[in-house]
């Protein structure tokens, strides 16, 4: 039987009148573990352990609060395996590579370099007349939403910056993948005061309530543009602050005349980490007529010796799609394409089984109008389209309401910095993607998303300001 995973409320397990199986993307037919579905009722009681723990908590001291960050970072590092296990068996990512035992490293690392931060009283103005500080003080009581892709290290992302600024926190994981989470936190609070981090557990519906919960005081969402539209709108029923991280269609332009074989590693993984499952990866190449072949040989040469399979089996460097709605999204994105007159160079149509597998898939002939191309496929399928000018490349890969990452490639680097200063995005890499750290400032324009994450920057982001002016 199964194992049942439960809510973290106040510091106590809190079980769920219902609980849902959460399969193996793998081998559906494997229950991984039951997750409870959580209700509005679970939402006012975390809620309300979240803001009786923030009246002792927003006055805590910098040492208390750095001391509760490591508090977290040694929950994640002892308890790194046992995690990254759960989570490879429920998200579907390999234990090793670029997969799970990766994403736990992150957790660590991010959640130790947030609580090396510190927000600092800041003097504007100190003369015989008068003394003005700006002071950055907590919010109050920080909503998290995060997603299924990177579901302990975006979780991370969400609830060290909120304890480190002196908030409590609520988090709801993706109902897709919330079993790692459900355990992580469980961990977690068994190590901090009480009700300083919550978790519940439930659909679409329950992230809702918390959107548009009086009781919430800051948005924390990463996921699509469509849902975080809703958060936003949601969120401004009571003026709530969000923070919005909403995906991209992640362009790369490769200079004319640049010969891939040296980039062709950055290349690959830049567009396939987790399977193409995230969020600043690649998702569009730009190659001038002339390098097409090379480029596209090279690629799929270099796909040939990466394997893909259970994220279990120690040799696998590629997994699953996670779900099934993605898994059929991918498929009808590149069967549209088919039928539009691309031409797949490797792969193109699902493995088979019960399972979400879907190749490594390289597409040619291919040009923005097709969705493949328009859309984020958030899948291992790359487009490689072509242009005829550098002009023209800048043009095609700015013309779309993203605006998350942005690279470009080539070993002339006068050229590519060139070519970086007129790429519209949040972040612009040359001769590397989807290279993210915990000290840069990591965001999206456009509808790629609102405000900022990391860094001095993205700490600021779970502050509110206050400027005591005072007569001398």
């Amino acid at each position: 039987m199964a194992q049942k995973y439960d809510m973290t409320i106040g510091g106590k397990s809190v079980m769920a009148d219902s609980y849902i199986d959460i399969r193996n993307p793998a081998n559906t037919d494997e229950v991984v573990g039951e997750a409870p579905v959580g209700t509005s009722a679970h939402l006012d009681e975390a809620v309300s352990a979240a803001r009786q723990a923030f009246e002792s908590w927003r006055y805590s001291s910098e040492d208390e609060r750095i001391d509760a960050c490591q508090a977290i970072v040694k929950v994640v590092t002892d308890n790194a395996e046992e995690l990254a296990v759960l989570l490879t068996k429920e998200q579907g990512k390999p234990l090793g590579g670029l997969g799970s035992r990766f994403e736990m490293g992150g957790c660590a690392g991010w959640a130790g370099y947030t609580a090396s931060l510190s927000l600092p009283d800041k003097v504007l103005e100190e003369s015989d007349e008068k003394r003005v500080v700006m002071k950055r003080e907590p919010l109050g009581v920080v909503g998290s939403i995060t997603p299924w892709n990177w579901p302990l290290m975006i979780a991370i992302w969400h609830i060290v910056p909120g304890i480190r600024t002196g908030n409590t926190v609520i988090i709801k994981p993706s109902p897709f993948t919330p079993l790692s989470t459900l355990r992580m936190v469980e961990l977690m609070s068994a190590a901090l005061p009480k009700g300083l981090i919550n978790i519940i557990s439930g659909g679409d519906e329950l992230g809702a309530d918390l959107t548009s919960h009086p009781g919430i005081n800051k948005i924390v969402f990463t996921g699509s543009i469509a849902t975080g539209k809703k958060v936003m709108a949601s969120a401004s029923e009571h003026v709530t602050p969000v923070t919005l991280e909403l995906g991209g269609n992640d362009p790369g332009i490769l200079l004319p005349g640049t010969d891939p074989v040296p980039f062709v590693e950055g290349l690959f993984f830049g567009s396939m980490i987790n399977s193409g499952q995230t969020c600043g990866a690649l998702k569009r190449l730009y190659v001038h007529e002339n390098d097409l072949n090379l480029t596209a040989q090279a690629l799929v040469e270099f796909s040939k010796n990466i394997p893909m399979g259970d994220g279990m089996d120690e040799s696998s460097l590629l997994g699953p799609l996670q779900n099934d709605r993605q898994f059929n999204r991918v498929t009808e994105l590149v069967e549209d394409a088919k039928a539009a007159g691309a031409k797949v160079l490797i792969g193109g149509a699902p493995i088979g089984g019960a399972n979400f597998f879907y190749p490594v898939t390289f597409v040619t002939d291919i040009s923005d109008g097709v969705r493949l191309v328009d859309e984020e496929q958030f899948g291992p399928v790359l487009p490689i389209i072509t242009y005829k000018d550098l002009d023209e490349a800048i043009q095609l890969a700015n013309g779309t309401h993203f605006g998350l990452d942005a690279s470009v490639w080539g070993v002339n680097r006068d050229e590519t910095a060139k070519v970086a200063e007129r790429l519209e995005a949040g972040t612009v890499y040359e001769n590397k993607h989807a290279e993210i750290a915990p000290h840069i400032p990591f965001g999206g324009i456009k509808c790629s998303g609102f405000g900022v994450e990391f860094g001095e920057e993205g700490l600021a982001a779970y502050t509110s300001i206050k400027v005591i002016n005072a007569a001398v």
